[in-house]
């Protein structure tokens, strides 16, 4: 499956949540999630371009590949994943392949779901903290991105294609962000 998606940075997560819901888009998740990055000793995975997660969604855990394919307008990723039954288990087999937890990441998610674009409020707890609320939209198409970003108040040039990583990169550790 491509996933398609965009981050908008420094939200205000009230506002945004208000816009949502007049829309009419329904809240469709709203809790912890905790993930946790796998990869070779070498950082093969990393090093193409992609990532192994292993994720806790409230009570789902999913283990998730992803590759991304462009990065120009929108993060464009091949993006294939699985649920599990058992998050312990999932990450003993990874590790018996050889693989060891590269990063771990615990955020606050509330998520909403309008016709077939998938809306994401972010704000990580613990180590990555200091990143202020951001959003993610994610849409089969990039022009639904951007008319949906319109609608909740943002412009194409608040979308940006970032992975993860240039999300942490963005905000280095030590450095005080206005949050809202």
């Amino acid at each position: 499956m491509k996933e398609k998606e965009v981050k908008i940075l420094n939200i205000d997560k009230a506002e945004v949540e208000e816009r949502l819901l007049k829309l009419g888009a329904k809240k469709v998740f709203d809790g912890e999630i905790a993930s946790f990055f796998f990869d070779f000793k070498d950082g093969s995975i990393a090093k193409s371009n992609s990532v192994l997660r292993l994720r806790k969604e409230g009570i789902k855990v999913l283990l998730t590949f992803k590759k991304v394919v462009d990065s120009q307008s929108v993060k464009v990723a091949e993006e294939h994943y699985v649920e599990v039954s058992d998050l312990g288990e999932a990450e003993m087999i990874l590790k018996s392949l050889g693989l060891s937890v590269a990063e771990s990441m615990q955020k606050r998610r509330v998520s909403y779901q309008f016709n077939c674009v998938h809306f994401d409020i972010d704000k990580y707890v613990g180590k990555y903290g200091h990143i202020p609320v951001f959003l993610e939209i994610e849409a089969e198409s990039i022009d639904s991105i951007y008319r949906y970003a319109e609608l909740l108040g943002f412009k194409a040039e608040d979308c940006l294609p970032w992975s993860v990583k240039e999300l942490v990169n963005h905000y280095p550790a030590g450095r005080q962000s206005e949050t809202k």
